[in-house]
């Protein structure tokens, strides 16, 4: 989610129960029969109590397997507006009946590009929306599991 004004930053949080996890952005499953346009905003307003927020597009597709298992997976990844006004950073409580459910997520707006990587490469992609966005590190091909494009 990209807040623009008064310039381009990134909704990611923090768990301070799991600070090894790293800085992500708001993620989760698709329930049967859910639309990942509708599940990205039900898990935004879960994990970081946003709403309002507008999905502008599918930025990608991403089949690398789960970090943690080696499971396979298929990440969509969407480019989000967020609503202009609000806290630039805050504490949330995790809602929902989820794996998450009670967790305390320190959420923040961070300005793009990014100074450092998100968890699991989430920022993969973000060249994708702005070109401007892709950290030095990555234009230069390091740091990334693609090399060369970068996310969301």
């Amino acid at each position: 989610m990209i807040r623009r004004h008064p310039s381009p930053a990134l909704l990611v949080f923090d768990q301070p129960a799991f600070p090894e996890a790293g800085p992500q952005v708001p993620a989760g499953g698709v329930a049967p029969g859910e639309d990942p346009e509708r599940a990205v905003l039900r898990e935004v307003a879960e994990e970081t109590g946003l709403t309002g927020a507008r999905v502008v597009r599918r930025i990608a597709v991403d089949g690398r397997p789960h970090p943690e298992t080696g499971q396979p997976r298929l990440t969509t990844y969407l480019l989000l507006d967020a609503p202009p006004e609000g806290p630039e950073e805050w504490e949330h409580r995790v809602r929902g009946d989820g794996g998450d459910a009670g967790l305390r997520f320190v959420c923040r707006f961070v300005p793009l590009p990014l100074a450092h990587p998100l968890a699991d490469a989430q920022d993969a992609h973000l060249g994708r929306v702005d070109p401007r966005w892709v950290a030095q590190r990555e234009a230069a091909g390091r740091g990334r599991p693609d090399g060369a494009r970068p996310l969301s």
